[in-house]
């Protein structure tokens, strides 16, 4: 939605699926740059912009792009109408800035689907109970689009981006990396999670727990290829169980730069440490990632945790301020230049070895391990953020992800 011509563009798609008899609900951002334009000028009036208002204005860039695209589909002929969420409406909670769906009323958008027409939905926007405007944070359109399609109980939900699927990395790392066809709701969301930026996570979490399938496609193909070929281009995520899962052992390499270590030496083991040290992180909102607490020596441990590295300053004071004066800690070490590294798979519940194999591999490469974070379908590790690039090259080609079987075999 960049332009006029993209635009024209997203009509000339949309008005391809109508003319094969589809009925299509379409759920559009605001056009490239028009929603930091806003925000900009919001801050040229005030550092602290009331939330309310902000909502208010950052909604209008879809409001906009939405009413373009309904007209760009009517000079082709194709009966269209557009709706801003509210209008919907899209209930939402009171979350200004982040807020969260918890309901949508689809009578009035199945009323003009059965008339024939186009329906085009505002992204990234709802109503609160006080009938506010409310926005979802950004990306939201990607869950705004999800929920519009768990709500119609739609065939699929197609996410045009500026990417043709899901890979097995990021391409600009590994030149070798593969698009994958399928990919399983819970190895989507942790690779989301993991640092992934194809989806929102929130999008994620919405197509997984209403059970909506997700194709990602590209938003830069020739918008009248035939459904056929522009289906087959994409990622669809979809089930487990879907018989069109690939069974692959690891699917793919996740990473993330944004990543701060800090340490805390010599903290009294006894029961409710973690919680001192961590409650009041937690109660300042924000997220902590991996954790390691070392053996008890002479009634002292060592306790490590990361952050995102955005939150890395307000941390330190919390940990400075509060909880070195209420532990005890005889010395804070931190660390910003780590960065975490992931393998994902569902293959790997059913596997023995996998972790073993990436820890062999990493120190093949001289690359020292920091920290270890595991789950049923994901091992991820803390390593210098300098090694980054090396060990996501290395297991992307110890794991076969590059179209070649890894070389060292796993125990079955």
């Amino acid at each position: 939605m960049g332009s006029i011509e993209r635009i024209q563009n997203v009509a000339k798609r949309v008005a391809k699926w109508h003319a094969e008899g589809h009925q299509v609900v379409v759920v559009p951002s605001a056009m490239s740059g028009e929603t930091n334009r806003l925000l900009g000028l919001a801050k040229e009036l005030s550092e602290t912009p009331d939330p309310r208002e902000v909502d208010m204005l950052a909604s209008t860039g879809e409001q906009a792009s939405s009413a373009l695209l309904a007209m760009a589909l009517q000079a082709q002929g194709v009966p269209a109408r557009s709706y801003t969420g509210w209008q919907v409406a899209v209930k939402t909670d009171s979350a200004f800035g982040k807020a969260r769906i918890t309901s949508i009323d689809d009578q009035r958008v199945r009323a003009d689907l059965d008339a024939g027409k186009v329906v085009i939905v505002t992204g990234f926007q709802g109503i609160d109970p006080e009938g506010h405007i409310t926005t979802l944070g950004r990306g939201g359109s990607d869950t705004s689009a999800v929920a519009m399609a768990a709500a119609l109980k739609a065939d699929e939900c197609l996410i045009f981006t500026d990417v043709d699927g899901v890979y097995t990395t990021d391409p600009r790392v590994v030149p070798e990396a593969r698009r994958m066809n399928v990919v399983s709701f819970e190895e989507m969301l942790e690779m989301a999670s993991l640092g992934s930026k194809v989806l929102q996570i929130r999008s994620v979490e919405f197509a997984g727990k209403y059970k909506v399938p997700v194709r990602v496609l590209s938003s830069l193909t020739d918008p009248l290829i035939s459904l056929e070929e522009e289906k087959n281009s994409g990622t669809l995520i979809t089930f487990e169980e879907d018989s069109k899962m690939e069974a692959a052992l690891v699917s793919g390499i996740a990473f993330s730069r944004d990543e701060a270590k800090i340490t805390l030496l010599g903290v009294p083991d006894k029961p409710g440490v973690a919680f001192a040290i961590l409650g009041p992180v937690a109660d300042a909102n924000i997220d902590i990632d991996m954790i390691i607490q070392n053996q008890s020596v002479d009634g002292t441990t060592d306790f490590s945790f990361t952050v995102n590295r955005n939150d890395y300053k307000r941390t330190l004071d919390i940990i400075k301020k509060t909880i070195v004066p209420a532990t005890g800690a005889r010395e804070v070490i931190t660390d910003e230049k780590v960065c975490k590294v992931s393998i994902v798979g569902i293959g790997m519940r059913s596997h023995a070895g996998v972790a073993s194999l990436m820890f062999r591999t990493l120190a093949d490469e001289g690359v020292n391990i920091q920290m270890i974070s595991t789950s049923e379908i994901k091992t991820s590790v803390l390593i210098e953020d300098k090694y980054m690039e090396l060990a996501v090259r290395a297991l992307h080609k110890a794991f076969g992800l590059d179209g070649n079987p890894a070389e060292t075999a796993i125990e079955e």
